[in-house]
């Protein structure tokens, strides 16, 4: 077989078939029976650590395997392709996992990592205020030093997991100091690791329409008393570098949110074909009829093509160059999420009045897809995003 440039490596190929295979024994009876009824995905969640998949970003020497954000988001999207979509794959490894290691202290990754790699410390991250929604710049969550460590203070909201999660990345804003170490008077973010069993940190969930087990919670900080190494990185360099740490985290944020609809997509389109090839209507399949399979095949297009631009933004981050890959991650996010949207509402048609009953499970989807249009960031921001960045076209907000 011609080795081409755009194919993936064995390696990571083998890594999806093995993925896929240990998703397939659970698969989205066992995911969608776990939402409906309170349970959780533990017991996935602890099998993906053990066989080394959920810290295969994180450096082996944290005890990680010691690869890239590509190769955790084919994790992830293999998960979502056997309907076992994991948001926390997007956070903990991805987002937490990342910054931690790219920002964090010695003592911090050997602290954070490994419970992170190994699935017993999983990591949430706290960005999202009620007040500030997509503009990250207002928010009023604040961290003011008291005697050798810090208060927190402040509200999140739509904070994925934190009921599962050891710890929460949470996202503040510090008085800045000077590079010889005075006080700046100005309010810089910061990234702070705040243990979800703190004094003053609480978290109450959010009823959601969305079929899963992993929750949504709104957050209160009411001061929560921190050591002074819970600031990631430097406790000297306070905002010095708290705008890139927050930036690091974003475009592996977008290309994991893209793997996780790419998946949601594949397994809407694979229930939709096997449907359409199996049921007969007018003497012959649904699927013989071009009225059903030409959004099908359109729909295989779609999801192709936002795989590709996925790929290409993991591997521009994991290149290291965080520019080409945050116009790329961007793109990919959206791709993604647009097809997912897509794939499952003609997924949903093709089953006709079958595609709305639990039995089928095509129609708790619905929702699952529409939330990657919103986050981790709005389909709009990202048009405004490519708008202004990759066409130089003025700023609208």
């Amino acid at each position: 077989m011609t080795d081409v440039a755009f194919s993936e490596s064995e390696e990571r190929q083998t890594l999806r078939r093995e993925v896929a295979r240990l998703a397939k024994g659970y698969g989205r009876e066992y995911f969608t029976q776990q939402a409906r009824t309170g349970g959780k995905t533990t017991e996935l969640w602890l099998e993906i650590a053990k066989n080394g998949y959920l810290g295969i970003n994180i450096p082996e020497e944290y005890g990680g395997g010691g690869g890239g954000i590509g190769d955790i988001a084919a994790v992830c999207e293999e998960l979502a392709a056997q309907g076992c979509p994991l948001l926390m794959m997007v956070v903990s490894p991805a987002i937490c996992g990342t910054v931690i290691t790219r920002y964090g202290t010695e003592e911090q990754k050997r602290r954070w990592l490994p419970g992170i790699a190994d699935g017993t410390r999983t990591m949430a991250f706290a960005i999202t205020e009620p007040d500030a929604g997509t503009n990250s710049h207002n928010i009023t969550t604040t961290a003011r030093r008291d005697g050798d460590g810090w208060v927190l203070n402040g509200r999140k909201i739509y904070i994925s997991g934190v009921d599962e999660a050891a710890n929460v990345l949470v996202v503040a804003r510090a008085e800045a100091l000077s590079p010889s170490g005075e006080r700046t008077g100005k309010l810089k973010p910061c990234l702070f690791v705040v243990p979800t069993d703190a004094e003053g940190f609480e978290a109450k969930a959010i009823p959601m329409e969305i079929v899963s087990p992993e929750l949504q919670f709104q957050v209160f900080i009411d001061d929560v008393r921190l050591p002074d190494d819970a600031l990631v990185g430097d406790p000297r360099n306070v905002g010095a570098a708290g705008l890139q740490q927050l930036f690091a985290g974003l475009n592996p944020e977008r290309i994991m949110a893209a793997s996780f609809s790419t998946g949601l997509a594949r397994y809407a389109l694979d229930k939709a074909a096997a449907y359409a090839r199996e049921r007969t209507v007018f003497q012959s399949p649904i699927g013989a009829h071009q009225a059903i399979a030409h959004p099908l095949a359109q729909s295989r297009i779609e999801i192709e093509l936002a795989r590709l631009m996925t790929q290409k933004a993991a591997a521009l981050c994991d290149a290291g160059d965080d520019t080409g890959a945050g116009e790329a991650a961007n793109m990919a996010k959206y791709a993604a999420a647009e097809a997912a949207c897509d794939a499952v509402d003609r997924a949903v048609q093709t089953h006709g009045g079958n595609g709305i009953t639990q039995e089928y499970g095509m129609a708790g989807l619905l929702v699952a897809t529409r939330a990657g249009r919103i986050a981790p960031v709005s389909r709009e921001m990202i048009l405004n995003f490519v708008a202004m960045h990759s066409l130089g076209l003025p700023k609208s907000y």
